[in-house]
């Protein structure tokens, strides 16, 4: 079973969404929080897996309490939180995502595009809800200008750094594999090696990294 809390602070939207997930043989909803703080207290108790967060809410933001309980996990294995907005373009969405967030939907996401997200991060994967991310990241980062700040990535081999770019640019890992005549399999240990260096939770975080010291543009 995986276990489903959610963070908003309409009661009414929080009803909703624990009438979905109890439709859901998978799925067991682990209890709402309507406000920052208690979000926490409630990841600390409960131990849900996926983690519904809205951006704005009384007492703490989506963006602080995602930091908290993040934090708060100490080693074990954290819960993946999907952050919800209401805005595409929501600057607080990659601030989000530095934190430590799986992803980002739109509050008026289908509810089988809600269910879909939730099973995916909680595989392990990354969702985001516009179509094409590397746009939205790329649109979100904030512009600077000078030479691409190489120092970031100086902790990474040659190679590690060859599939981070291009990871960053947002191929898959076959697409890599092909440019860097490697296989799959190498990829994925690649990547689980460039996020643990750099203190990566998500390839999503990977690529905000990237646009906002202009190792892509």
């Amino acid at each position: 079973m995986i276990r489903v809390a959610i963070a908003d602070d309409q009661v009414l939207f929080c009803s909703g969404i624990e009438m979905l997930i109890a439709s859901q043989d998978d799925l067991d909803f682990a209890g709402a929080a309507y406000d920052g703080e208690a979000i926490t207290v409630l990841a600390a108790q409960e131990k849900p897996n996926v983690i519904l967060m809205d951006i704005r809410m009384p007492k703490a933001d989506g963006i602080t309490a995602t930091e908290q309980i993040l934090a708060a996990a100490d080693g074990r294995e954290p819960p993946r939180i999907i952050v919800l907005t209401t805005h595409q373009r929501d600057i607080a969405v990659l601030s989000a995502i530095n934190a430590g967030a799986s992803g980002f939907l739109m509050k008026d996401a289908t509810p089988e595009f809600l269910l879909a997200a939730i099973r995916t991060v909680h595989a392990g994967k990354s969702v985001i809800a516009p179509n094409n991310s590397l746009a939205l990241i790329h649109d979100l980062s904030p512009r600077h200008l000078g030479q691409a700040n190489d120092a970031v990535i100086s902790a990474l081999s040659v190679r590690q750094k060859e599939v981070f770019l291009l990871a960053a640019r947002g191929l898959s890992n076959a697409d890599i594999g092909a440019a860097a005549f490697i296989s799959e399999t190498t990829v994925k240990s690649h990547i689980s090696g460039i996020l643990a260096k750099l203190s990566l939770s998500s390839r999503l975080q990977l690529v905000a990294l990237a646009y906002e010291n202009r190792l892509v543009q």
